[in-house]
Formats: structure tokens, C-alpha cells, sequence
């Protein structure tokens, strides 16, 4: 037996759900449907996870209602077929028996998105199958939600960021049904009661330590792990600290339900799906001169997250504006590239870093001119001055810069070079370094600017392994008694979006449930 903190607030609940995104909203309704009384624990001081900042689009296919009504012919086997292909990075590392169950339960789980009070805009936006974010479709299956109407319940009011209409409707739906939560609580750890079931968590919450007994079972929804550094490094030693993560500094995926599932034995699964050099696994930066520049997040000052977020950043408009430079000073590829060797690059050994592991800082450089071109403001709040500096000279630019993450000082002198070697290309019209197109803008005049760049760490595509009922097993293939798992917490089936998370968080909150007390 574990030794409690005798001080601990104990809880009770049949079933436990870790997280409140989509996973663990979705588990959470589900087993209060089957008449459980649910526990839902979410870090955070609001739910929603990441999904209540993203664009609320929906990847569930098989032939559901919205689809009909469209005219949209589809069927569960034709999803299953698209979600084995070989010729697909996300399709490539799929467990085939998750993918049959996704197939299968799409429509289902679609029509419970609309019995919770989902709701899509009378016309539907149904994302093309050539978009590069929505995973191996044949025919259309990614729909967006409606905003949430009450300002008051949206992160990042009129930004085409809906995910607020998914989160707050199961919330409000999830609260109707008596589940209660309990925001602000952290979960440490997991343990086994005397026979062998996992029915005990401890945290940490506002109040002290807690644990919660949960008689049925504990869903993991906990979001998954490219937030917590050491973690992210099992998979690509290159991810060092200075890459920050997609969706902070909302929602942080700190690999919390991984790390305590595989202390009592739990394995991971689809690893390979986390290197597998697709858009999901790194992103570039849209916005520059702030710590988070997601390009589809821009955090103004009238958000609520945004004395976390610290700077709304520039936002670019023409790349052509700045080149891209390491913490050496060096460029290091074609700036205009958004392709798996642009993130090699840009992560590869620098031998001015100081540090052999990860690439270290990227930083777009530029000029007054840029300035004038792009109608930037270059102060705050549009600029965190941790991750933005400025200097009359080239020189002076570079020991302007002090950031946490930049190893060493960039030399002023190997960077005024870079510079001259770049203009020199512009007068040329051509780059005979990494074959930008046409490069267009020299960089001239003074006050010269540099403006955090890095590249973003997306979804977490590899996690705990689960069976078709959403039961987490070992490294043998064995459930471990009373644990579920669901969301970006879950391997085996690499979906970007939100249609993964919401169905096998509603057959793990279901199967929770059923399980004897």
C-alpha cells in the first residue's frame, strides 16, 4: 500500500477523469450517462485544454448526420481504409484495431457531440481534403464548431479560433449531468488498492495535497507531453528547452498521466509517429518577437491569457521582410520553407552554442525599412523584450540580445557578415546559399531588429498504449486494472484535431463506468 499524506482532502467518486479537454469532457459525460458519479480534475484554473483555443474543427467522418445534409457520401470502412494507408505519415504508424475502432464509432460519437449541445454554423465548414493539417481523408470529414456566444467563456474572442463552442457546450452539459469539477488540481501520481485495481490518484491542489478514490475506474486525459522537456526527448533528443510548445500558455502538456501510468507498468505506443517529420509534429512561427507565435494564435491584450502569453508578437505578412538566423548568427536555410529540412536546420548542431544537444534559438533579423513595410509597432505589447531586442548597429544588435535560451553571446561581427553575404544576394537576385527565391530586400538601415523565431512543437502523436475499449495496457499487452486513457495522452492513433480525443475519451469514460465497484 501507498503511504498517504495523513493531511491529504480525500475525495470519492466512481469514476476519476484527469484533464478536462475534449478526452476527458467527452469521458466525463459519458460515464455520468451511465449513471457514475464523476470527478473531473483539470491543473488549469478553467477547462477546455488546448481545445478551447483551437480552431474547433472536428475530424469524424462515416456517413453522420452534417455529412447527409451535405450530400457527403461516406461510410466507416471507407474511413478505416484512408486511416491504414501506407503512403501517409499520419496513417503509416496507426494501430489498425484503434483505426477500426475510430471508423466504427465516428457517427456515434458526432451525434453525441450534438446531443451536448455542439452546434455547427447553418453553413457548414467542411475543411478540403487537400489541406496539409487534416490527416488522409477521401472525401470531406473535418467540420468546424460555432464560437461560443458568451464572450466571457472565449480565450481569443474573433479569431476563427471556435474551439470555445466545442469546450463550453460539453462543460455545460457535463456540469447538468452533476459531474463535478474541481479545477486547480494537479495529479502526482497513481496507485493500486489491495486488489491490484488502480483506483487511488494524489495532487496537488490550491488547498494542499489530495487523492481521490475512484471505485470504478481513472480516465487519463491529461493532454500529452510535448510540454515537459525531459519527456519530449525520448523521442528527439534535439528538443531542447527552447522550443516552446502549441497551446501554451494555456493549456501545458506536461506528459503527467504518461509518467504515472508507466510507473505501474504501462507501455507507450506508435513512437514512430512522433518523428515522422509531418506539419503535425513542428510548426513554424507566424508571429515573431514573442515567446508563443503559433500563426494560428495570436494573443491580443484583451484576452485573458494574455498576461501569460506576454506579447502579441509582429505578425509577418512577407517573409521576404527578414532573414532567419541561428544563435551563431549564421543563416542556416531558405527562409520561405515550410518543409520537415527547414526544422532539421534549424535544429541542427551549432558549433558556437555551447550546448551539443539542441539547435537553440532562431532569430529573424531585420531593418527599419522592414519595419515600415510591414506597419509593425515594435514595442509593447507587441513585443516581449526577453525575446526582442534592437540596436543601432549590427554590432550592437546582437549584444542587445538576452534571452534565456541564446547559449552564448551571438557574435556582432559574424553577424554583420551574415548580412553583408545576404545583401549581397538581394543586389545578385539570387541566394547561392539556400536558393531563396528572389530575394528582394536588403537589409540596410538602421535600428536593426531581432525578433524571436523558433519553431513551435505541435501534437503529441505517441503515447500510453490502449485497448478497443480505451483500457491501458502493459508492455505485454495486459490491462492494467481499472486505468483508461484517452486524448493526445493516447498512441497508436496519430490524428491531428479534435475527432480522436472526443471519441476515445467517450468510450473511455463508458467503459470506466461499467466496471464492477
Amino acid at each position: 500500500m501507498t503511504e498517504f499524506d495523513s493531511t491529504a482532502q480525500v475525495h470519492e467518486a466512481d469514476v476519476a477523469v484527469v484533464g478536462s479537454g475534449p478526452a476527458g469532457l467527452a469521458a466525463a459525460i459519458a460515464a455520468a450517462e451511465a449513471g457514475a458519479r464523476v470527478l473531473l480534475l483539470e491543473m488549469n484554473d478553467d477547462v477546455g485544454g488546448r481545445a478551447i483555443v483551437s480552431g474547433g474543427n472536428i475530424h469524424l467522418g462515416g456517413g453522420h448526420a452534417l455529412q447527409q445534409a451535405l450530400g457527403i457520401e461516406d461510410s466507416p470502412e471507407a474511413v478505416f481504409q484512408d486511416w491504414v494507408r501506407h503512403d501517409t505519415p499520419e496513417s503509416r504508424f496507426c494501430d489498425r484495431r484503434l483505426v477500426r475502432v475510430y471508423a466504427g464509432e465516428s457517427v456515434a460519437t458526432f451525434d453525441f457531440l450534438i446531443r451536448h449541445g455542439v452546434r455547427f454554423p447553418d453553413a457548414p465548414v467542411a475543411l478540403n481534403v487537400d489541406v496539409k493539417s487534416v490527416g488522409p481523408q477521401s472525401v470531406p470529414r473535418v467540420f468546424r464548431c460555432e464560437e461560443w456566444p458568451d464572450p466571457a467563456g472565449v480565450i481569443l474572442r474573433d479569431s476563427g479560433r471556435n474551439g470555445s463552442g466545442l469546450t463550453r457546450a460539453l462543460e455545460a452539459s457535463a456540469r447538468r449531468l452533476g459531474v463535478r469539477i474541481m479545477t486547480g488540481h494537479r495529479m502526482t501520481g497513481l496507485s493500486r488498492g489491495q486488489a491490484g485495481r488502480i483506483d487511488t490518484l494524489t495532487g496537488q491542489g490550491p488547498r494542499g495535497p489530495f487523492r481521490v478514490s475512484a471505485h470504478c475506474g481513472i480516465v487519463l486525459a491529461t493532454g500529452g507531453s510535448t510540454g515537459n522537456v525531459a519527456f519530449r526527448r525520448i523521442f528527439d533528443p534535439r528538443l531542447t528547452e527552447e522550443y516552446q510548445q502549441v497551446g501554451a500558455p494555456v493549456a501545458m502538456q506536461t506528459a503527467d498521466g504518461e509518467i504515472a501510468a508507466m510507473k505501474l507498468g504501462a507501455a507507450l505506443w506508435g513512437t514512430a509517429a512522433q518523428t515522422a517529420g509531418t506539419y503535425l509534429v513542428m510548426s513554424r512561427t507566424s508571429h515573431i518577437g514573442c515567446r508563443y507565435g503559433y500563426p494560428r494564435l495570436k494573443f491580443r491584450p484583451d484576452s485573458p491569457a494574455f498576461a501569460q502569453a506576454g506579447a502579441s508578437g509582429l505578425t509577418v505578412s512577407d517573409w521576404q521582410n527578414v532573414i532567419l538566423v541561428n544563435q551563431a548568427g549564421d543563416r542556416f536555410w531558405n527562409e520561405e520553407d515550410e518543409e520537415q529540412p527547414f526544422f532539421d536546420a534549424a535544429m541542427a548542431y551549432c558549433d558556437r552554442s555551447g550546448d551539443p544537444d539542441g539547435g537553440g534559438p532562431i532569430w529573424a533579423i531585420f531593418d527599419a525599412d522592414a519595419v515600415a513595410r510591414e506597419g509593425w509597432v515594435t514595442a509593447p505589447p507587441h513585443v516581449d523584450p526577453a525575446f526582442f531586442a534592437c540596436g543601432e548597429t549590427l554590432e550592437d544588435l546582437a549584444a542587445a540580445i538576452a534571452n534565456p535560451y541564446q547559449k552564448q553571446p551571438m557574435d556582432g561581427a559574424r553577424l554583420a557578415a551574415t548580412v553583408a553575404r545576404y545583401n549581397g544576394f538581394v543586389a545578385a537576385g539570387r541566394d547561392a546559399d539556400f536558393g531563396r527565391p528572389q530575394p528582394r530586400h536588403g537589409i540596410c538601415r538602421g535600428p536593426f531588429f531581432a525578433a524571436w523565431a523558433t519553431p513551435m512543437i505541435h501534437d503529441s502523436l505517441a503515447g500510453l498504449r490502449i485497448d478497443e475499449e480505451a483500457r491501458v495496457l502493459d508492455i505485454a499487452g495486459q490491462p492494467l486494472p481499472g486505468l483508461y486513457c484517452a486524448g493526445e495522452c493516447q498512441g497508436g492513433f496519430p490524428q491531428h484535431g479534435l475527432g480522436r480525443s472526443l471519441l476515445f475519451g467517450r468510450i473511455a469514460g463508458r467503459s470506466a463506468a461499467v466496471q464492477p465497484a
